[in-house]
């Protein structure tokens, strides 16, 4: 990429309406905002129907809604732990999140778990638009050939402004969205809970780790999200205040709507997410549960819209890897473009029992990210322990190559290790079915991906990084001295873990 990516014109450091920043390092004059702005902001972002969705599965494999609500506060706050350390990242390097990968995988090797990220994406934008769709026709004309582009657009509109527009809308809607469904959960739970079960259940070790992997891949499936949102923090921000705020939104969100989910799924009759709502906050009294299906539309908008950006950035960082992108406005409209394209053609070819579609995709989600997570989270804190020469990440002949075999046989290998132990409608491991079906192919990858990729890089000479490390600083400054961008600070990883 050379100087187009690292550099900013002078234009390009006017802070506009729209960011004109997409893949490139955010320079310390641009970095503002408060740690615990990631707070509401990853509150918001969790606090979507999609999320409630998942607490549906704790009734259908058996578990009481106590037990429910176990394996899902253990499973978000084991997944969640994943996420939030990655949100460090941000303010410690003023990189995308899937850019950094570049130091695990090499400039063409990350496009192995760059493929999977944008699998995430568009998967999430896809379940987004339809159940926005779904609370939108409890009250309004109009088929999904007109509400998933016409919602798209909207979604568009929002990732096109970008960075700080999305924090904006989500802390506006956090007190919102507190307040109503705060309302209706407090109501529901006098009442729905009070009601006679509609299935069966009790206790299954099965059940129970299901639910668990489920809650937990639905939150570390986050974690390609979390330094896009964080790397415009400055400098200095203390790793664990971000930590700190990032774990809490997110997982208070996800408990709470989870567990929601599984309350209600266990005490109505064919739940679904929009229909549970209204059916339950209109006995609350007339009208409530339409409103609130409504007012439930702009958090998956959002959630649509910080979706796409993620999808912009990391399509931009693989091509980047084999052909040169020059970022800038142009390179974000056209990215979110194509990946809102996309994703509405998916939404409109996906069958109409997409609940049984979602619970295939959360745990999908879980066995091909656990092994990324594991890997950079492991370079980040344990080798590298937060130093990077980041001109490097952009020169694909420099010290981390094009295919950096070290953490693509780790993440291989990782993966490998964890189908035997994988549990799906479609496809149950040997290693499963010994189990009975239990499902802890999660834990396998952790341990296997992770772990190798700490024992395959005992040989790496850090010496040498932290000289290229001091040039790779030296060449920023060299920058901003000809006025085209201003220094980043690459060895900073927080002082208060």
């Amino acid at each position: 990429m050379g100087e187009g990516t690292l550099s900013a014109t002078n234009e390009g450091r006017q802070r506009g309406v729209i960011e004109t920043r997409s893949i490139d390092h955010v320079p310390a004059s641009e970095r503002h905002g408060k740690p615990w702005h990631q707070g509401p902001f990853w509150f918001t972002g969790n606090f979507v129907l999609v999320t409630m969705v998942s607490g549906f599965l704790g009734p259908t494999v058996g578990l009481s809604l106590g037990y429910a609500c176990l394996a899902i506060v253990l499973g978000v706050g084991f997944g969640t732990f994943f996420m939030a350390f990655h949100a460090n990242q941000g303010p410690t390097m003023g990189l995308p999140q899937m850019i950094q990968s570049r130091a695990q995988f090499g400039s063409r090797g990350a496009i192995v778990p760059f493929t999977a990220t944008v699998f995430v994406y568009v998967g999430f934008i896809v379940f987004d638009l339809v159940l926005a769709t779904q609370a939108l026709q409890t009250v309004l004309p109009g088929g999904r050939w007109f509400w998933y582009p016409f919602l798209m657009l909207v979604a568009v509109v929002l990732a096109v402004i970008g960075h700080d527009l999305l924090h904006w809308v989500q802390r506006w809607l956090t007190p919102i969205l507190l307040v109503f469904f705060g309302v209706f959960t407090v109501y529901a739970v006098a009442h729905v809970g009070s009601a006679p079960e509609a299935v069966e259940s009790g206790w299954t070790l099965t059940g129970f780790l299901i639910m668990f992997s489920v809650a937990a891949g639905y939150q570390i499936s986050y974690s390609v999200y979390v330094s896009d949102y964080s790397r415009y923090l400055p400098t200095d921000t203390p790793a664990r205040g971000v930590i700190t705020w990032t774990y809490l939104g997110a997982g208070a969100s996800a408990v709470w709507l989870m567990c929601l989910g599984a309350l209600l799924g266990t005490h109505l009759e064919a739940p679904d997410a929009v229909g549970s709502l209204v059916t339950v906050g209109n006995d609350l009294f007339s009208g409530f549960g339409t409103l609130l299906v409504l007012i439930s539309v702009p958090a998956l908008l959002t959630i649509c819209a910080v979706n796409s950006y993620g999808a912009m950035l990391t399509s931009a960082s693989a091509v980047d890897g084999f052909t040169p992108v020059q970022p800038g406005v142009r390179a974000r409209v056209t990215g979110i473009g194509i990946i809102a394209v996309l994703s509405v053609i998916i939404a409109l070819a996906l069958p109409s029992d997409y609940l049984g579609s979602f619970n295939n995709f959360v745990l999908l989600m879980l066995y091909f990210l656990i092994p990324w997570t594991a890997v950079n989270l492991a370079d980040f804190y344990l080798v590298r322990r937060g130093h990077y020469a980041i001109t490097e990440m952009y020169n694909p002949n420099g010290m981390y190559g094009r295919w950096a075999w070290r953490g693509l046989t780790a993440y291989v290998v990782g993966l490998l290790a964890m189908i035997p132990f994988m549990s799906l409608s479609f496809y149950v491991g040997p290693a499963a079915r010994a189990l009975d079906g239990v499902d802890i192919a999660f834990i396998v990858g952790l341990v296997v991906g992770g772990g190798l990729y700490v024992l395959l890089t005992r040989g790496l000479d850090l010496t040498e990084e932290a000289a290229r490390i001091e040039e790779s600083n030296r060449e920023l400054n060299g920058l901003v001295s000809r006025g085209l961008a201003v220094p980043a600070a690459t060895d900073h990883l927080g002082s208060e873990l």
